[in-house]
């Protein structure tokens, strides 16, 4: 038998001339990479637990939540030698570059950088994290292209 699990979190980003993207090294996997995500409280919805798990594993206050952007990824892992089916739902979470500096790592972490698109790409070591922030990066540049049209 199957269990399923879903979670939810964001990709963390400031604009400044380009996107700097937020990635935590998670404790528990030394090389590990990622982005803010975690389960939901009872009747939380997506975009709460996105805000909710970034305050938690961050510190940030003043996020914005970007619309237009929702990235879903799916896999199985073995826990307990028990199959579980993972569901992640990432959604977009812009902060002021005068916030960057607010950031603060949690226990679940124990490292935590800012870096813009190459660099946060080149410390990533799972294919669909590194798919997700390329779509990130792109949708980010044409939202910011499309303010300056107006």
């Amino acid at each position: 038998m199957v269990r399923s699990e879903k979670s939810f979190g964001a990709v963390v980003y400031y604009y400044s001339d380009r996107p700097y993207f937020l990635l935590l090294k998670n404790t528990l996997k030394k090389t590990y990479w990622e982005f803010p995500k975690g389960h939901a409280n009872e009747g939380e919805s997506m975009e709460e637990v996105a805000i909710r798990e970034t305050k938690e594993e961050t510190g940030l206050c003043n996020l914005q939540l970007i619309p237009g952007f929702k990235h879903v990824l799916k896999w199985f892992f073995t826990f307990n030698k028990e199959l579980i089916h993972k569901e992640a739902v990432y959604l977009l979470i812009k902060i002021s570059e005068q916030d960057k500096d607010k950031v603060r790592k949690s226990e679940e972490h124990q490292e935590i950088c800012w870096l813009n698109f190459e660099d946060a790409r080149s410390l990533l070591n799972i294919k669909s994290n590194m798919e997700m922030l390329e779509l990130a990066n792109k949708f980010i540049i044409e939202h910011e292209k499309q303010k300056t049209l107006f």
